[in-house]
């Protein structure tokens, strides 16, 4: 054990290096010198308020007890982060326009404003709170107890007074800190620097100290690791109860999950340092794979610290506490008393920000609501709201955390850390369907809101929270045998029979679906106020409503003197004058007072809202401005407006879509073109050595002729063949190119007849028989179908199946080359496939094989030259009957070309035909 002495000393200074801290980054921050403090690192670092003592020490207590189950703690927010574009993004895009500072100003400002709204949301989060703040007590007091072996300071079974209570001091020292830091002045933002990087801070220091226990379990346990010093059949039996599904898994950790989503939403101090602390939305983006990763780390050593617990602690030993016993079971007393560090930073980080969001949002939208009822005080000069404000955060504060120790006194034998911190998130989770229903529908009214929140509260305090309390032995025992809960359809646990459900479960049910279901039902059969509905509109379309929308609405007008020492009184001397000149010269007005308009007016609003909460800025306002109105022409301006900007934003999607098709098609088609041209430079190349090598040849011989005087007739005679044949040659390859030309042209006239084009297909055959026993290709004919007669010109058609039978036969350079041609009628048309199994096609050159420059085969040994027009041609003449042709080939596989042609009418076989 350690000495008390130490601890304490340890302890102390630790909190006096958060004091200086936070000191120095105020200070830096006010001069203007935020550097690192405006960072994305240290705004997700502070997002990790989240992981508190209930992860520090109940993440190894929930492995021990329940398996898998912890990791849902932390899939919840990995998911929300990971997906910050679709909600957090509006979060902050609605919070920065509308200057939210609280949970309770944003649920309020989306519901018209709504004080009573405020109150409720307000209370319910106070409560939801108080047993988070207890676990933090607990777990602070507990890992006191167990490392300077202050038995005093862990007895809960008694009360021996707030002097001898460690749990006391603790709350008093985080009270110190957090009016100290967290109240200091009134901001028009309500930004906290300097809490905000002591909260970082101590993020790093309890994933330093968690991760140093964790690489001590796994490397240094008996000075051989977990693995070595440990047998195998102990071990596979404590991995066998940490990654247990145990029954009813599934609903839990489904639930668990919903839950820890929920919270990083819905938890005051959650909202505080996610979105109203926030600088910059473009942080989001870094926080979005940054704080999973944090998660993911500071979770990697929870299941081998856990199983070393399991092993080498006694039986029945608290598996919460495993974080500080195991290292001081092996003699590492430094080990634990850094990892008590760490623990008491997850503690005091998260009662400081949970604490500092109590108090903004009790002051201004309980005390300050209170303080304007009272007849003649808001009209006294010598109220300074800016003084009242940081008294009743202070005192706020202070009995906030009274609250959390007394609950923590009365609960103090209730269950296990982990159980505690869920009976908070599902108290939060009330919040969920007002935020989004606020975010996402324009149909939600303030209502709707209460009722949906008066109801899931009341069910999750009967259901939930009082059970809880009487397990821990309070006063309802009593109760219970004698009330409501005797009824069998009353009873907390089994609420209208739900028997053998897990409570958690049942509550989170109960609780949600009246929440929800008076939420809806109350929306949709009460009618919004006007301002409601404005409200709506510019939280649902946040992002097509500019900022300024809603002042254009609203026709009022006051004194700028009046607004001014109201804005003096709220924010200070200081920041009032800085706003109204900053406006003034934005009109155009110098160093003057601005002009009131109701735009002014509104601004002014917006400025206050940001230091009291919206519900609080209006009614303030309200006070000084007169003839509040209003104008039906300019909501109807203003929601014509967004529809406008709607449509807008469709046509520019469409046109985008559009836009990225049309790009699409132009990238395929300058491929296409490069490759077309490619062809083109390889077809000249071909056709200028297909015409030069006969014209070489007829000079050459043409020459001999003219010179040579004494050349015998027989020569003679052979050298004219030879002339005669290459120019004859060089005439088949421009008609060729011609012929292409006039069939592009529509210059060719087309002897068109009816015929069976079976009989054109055999006389190809036959011609070709001779080209194929050359090129010893065996040519498989197929016995012909049914009877089928076209409209075409005969001798086109049997050039086109010349030419696929010739290309076939030339081109195949198989061991055994082998050419099959068959005919069909299929679907009222037509088709005969020639098929080889020479080199096929590539895939690349099928789209292009057609074109008049492509060239579907490698040049090999077998390969006899050519235009490469024939294809083009065999086209041209296909589709001039109204058919096609199209090709089917593997590159190394063979190749098989189809035409088509359309039937004049299909007969059986041996009937006339027509000629």
């Amino acid at each position: 054990m350690l000495d008390t002495g130490l601890v304490l000393f340890t302890a102390l200074s630790y909190v006096a290096l958060l004091f200086v801290l936070a000191f120095l980054s105020d200070r830096r921050a006010k001069a203007g010198q935020r550097g690192l403090l405006g960072s994305p690192a240290v705004y997700t670092l502070s997002i990790a308020v989240y992981c508190t003592s209930w992860t520090f020490y109940g993440a190894v207590g929930s492995a021990a007890r329940n398996g898998l189950e912890f990791a849902a703690i932390y899939l919840g927010p990995t998911l929300v982060f990971i997906g910050w574009w679709f909600l957090l993004r509006k979060l902050v895009r609605i919070s920065k326009t509308h200057r939210i500072t609280s949970i309770a100003d944003f649920v309020s400002s989306r519901y018209g404003k709504s004080t009573s709204l405020s109150v409720l949301v307000t209370l319910i989060a106070v409560i939801g709170t108080t047993p988070y703040i207890a676990l933090q007590l607990k777990a602070v007091t507990i890992s006191f107890g167990v490392v300077a072996q202050a038995a005093g300071s862990v007895d809960p079974d008694g009360f021996a007074g707030p002097l001898f209570d460690t749990a006391f001091w603790v709350a008093v020292a985080m009270a110190a800190f957090t009016i100290l830091f967290g109240t200091r002045n009134v901001d028009a933002d309500e930004h906290h620097p300097g809490v905000v990087a002591a909260i970082a801070f101590e993020s790093l220091v309890k994933l330093m100290a968690l991760v140093a226990v964790g690489l001590f379990v796994v490397f240094g346990l008996g000075g051989v690791g977990l693995a070595g010093v440990i047998d195998g059949a102990a071990l596979g039996r404590a991995m066998d109860q940490l990654v247990h599904l145990p029954d009813g898994f599934a609903p839990r950790w489904i639930t668990i999950t919903f839950l820890s989503a929920t919270a990083i939403l819905c938890l005051p101090r959650q909202f505080q340092v996610t979105v109203v602390e926030i600088s910059n939305e473009r942080h989001l983006y870094t926080a979005s794979w940054l704080f999973p990763l944090y998660l993911l780390l500071i979770s990697l050593f929870i299941i081998p610290i856990a199983a070393a617990g399991l092993i080498t602690q006694p039986a029945g030993a608290n598996p919460d506490l495993f974080v500080l016993t195991v290292p001081m079971s092996e003699g590492q007393n430094g080990l634990a008393l850094f990892a008590f560090i760490g623990g008491f930073s997850s503690a005091t980080s998260m009662v400081i920000v949970a604490c500092i969001a109590l108090s903004i949002m009790i002051s201004n939208h309980i005390v300050i609501p209170v303080l304007l009822r009272v007849p003649g005080l808001s009209a006294s000069p010598r109220w300074n709201v800016k003084t009242l404000l940081l008294a009743s955060r202070r005192i706020s504060i202070v009995l906030i955390l009274l609250l959390g120790w007394l609950y923590y006194r009365i609960s103090a034998q209730s269950d296990a850390l982990a159980s505690i911190g869920l009976i908070s998130f599902a108290g939060v989770a009330q919040f969920l369907p007002a935020m989004l229903g606020g975010l996402f529908w324009r149909g939600g009214t303030a209502r709707g809101a209460i009722a949906g929140l008066s109801a899931g509260f009341l069910l999750w305090a009967y259901t939930l929270l009082v059970p809880s309390l009487e397990r821990s032995g309070w006063a309802f025992a009593g109760l219970i045998e004698h009330g409501p809960w005797n009824v069998a359809l009353l009873r907390p646990e089994a609420l209208f029979g739900a028997e053998g459900w897990d409570p958690l479960v049942h509550a989170l049910f109960w609780c949600l679906s009246a929440n929800v279901f008076f939420y809806v039902a109350v929306s949709l059969l009460s009618e919004a106020k006007p301002l409601e509905r404005l409200q709506g509109t510019l939280f649902v379309d946040v992002f097509r409503n500019p900022p300024g929308s809603e002042p254009r609405v609203w026709q009022r007008s006051a004194a700028v003197e009046d607004l001014y020492m109201l804005a003096q009184r709220i924010i200070g001397p200081e920041q009032a004058v800085r706003i109204f000149q900053d406006y003034a010269r934005g009109q155009g007005g110098g160093d003057s007072l601005p002009d009131p308009d109701p735009e002014f007016i509104a601004f002014v609003e917006r400025q206050l809202a940001g230091s009291i909460g919206a519900a609080s800025a209006r009614a303030m306002v309200s006070r000084v401005a007169t003839g509040e109105t209003i104008s039906l022409d300019q909501v109807m301006k203003i929601l014509d407006e967004t529809q406008q900007l709607i449509e807008y934003s469709r046509r520019l999607e469409e046109k985008s879509r559009e836009l990225e098709l049309t790009a699409e098609q132009l990238r395929n088609a300058n491929e296409q073109l490069k490759r077309l041209d490619i062809m083109k430079d390889d077809f000249l190349s071909r056709v200028s050595h297909e015409v030069r090598t006969p014209m070489t040849s007829i000079r050459s011989f043409s020459e001999i002729l003219l010179e040579l005087k004494d050349l015998d007739s027989e020569q003679a005679r052979r050298f004219l063949d030879i002339i005669v044949n290459e120019s004859q040659r060089l005439t088949r390859l421009l008609d060729e190119i011609l012929d292409l030309s006039r069939l592009e042209n529509a210059d060719v006239p087309w002897p068109v007849q009816v015929f069976d084009p079976d009989a054109v297909l055999a006389d190809a055959v036959a011609t070709m028989s001779g080209l194929a026993e050359r090129a010893a290709t065996r040519i498989e004919t197929a016995p012909p179908g049914r009877a089928a007669l076209v409209r075409a010109d005969r001798d086109r058609l049997k050039q086109v199946f010349i030419n696929l039978l010739s290309n076939a036969i030339k081109y195949n350079d198989a061991a055994d080359p082998r050419v099959s041609v068959r005919s069909e009628v299929r679907d009222g048309r037509y088709q005969v496939h020639i098929a080889d199994n020479g080199p096929g096609i590539a895939e690349a050159d099928q789209a292009v094989i057609f074109s008049k420059f492509a060239r579907g085969w490698d040049a090999g040994e077998r390969s006899s030259g050519g235009s490469g027009l024939g294809l083009a041609i065999a086209r041209q003449i296909v589709q001039q009957f109204g058919g096609r042709i199209w090709v089917v080939s593997t590159k190394g596989a063979g190749a098989t070309f189809s035409v088509s042609l359309p039937l004049v009418r299909a007969e059986a076989r041996g009937e006339t035909q027509a000629a």
